[in-house]
C-alpha cells in the first residue's frame, strides 16, 4: 500500500476547492492510488517527459498530477489542476502538455 504525500503546491489547490470538490478528490486519491498507481487505466495515465509530474489521474473535471517513487513506497500528489483541451490550468495558470 503506497504511503499519499500531498507538496505545498496540491495543499494550496485543494483549499481553493469547495467542501465537496475537496472531498470528491481526496476520495479518489485515496481509492485510485494506495495501491499500483502506476497501472494505466481509464482514469490513470502516465504522462509525456518534460512535464513536471509523471502520471495524471481525471477525477470528473479536475486533474490530479503526481509522481510514483516506488522504491519509498510513496505517492507525491504535484498539483490539482483543471484541463481544457491539452492545458492544464493550476491556480490560473495555464501549464501545456
Amino acid at each position: 500500500m503506497y504511503e499519499i504525500r500531498l507538496s505545498e503546491e496540491a495543499e494550496r489547490n485543494l483549499k481553493n476547492l469547495s467542501a465537496g470538490e475537496r472531498r470528491l478528490v481526496l476520495d479518489a486519491i485515496e481509492v485510485q492510488l494506495t495501491h499500483e498507481p502506476a497501472v494505466k487505466t481509464c482514469n490513470r495515465k502516465p504522462l509525456r517527459l518534460g512535464v513536471t509530474a509523471q502520471w495524471e489521474l481525471r477525477v470528473q473535471r479536475f486533474r490530479v498530477l503526481y509522481n510514483v517513487i516506488d522504491e519509498e513506497v510513496v505517492i507525491i500528489v504535484i498539483a490539482i489542476a483543471t484541463k481544457s483541451g491539452n492545458r492544464f490550468l493550476i491556480d490560473g495558470k495555464e501549464f501545456t502538455v
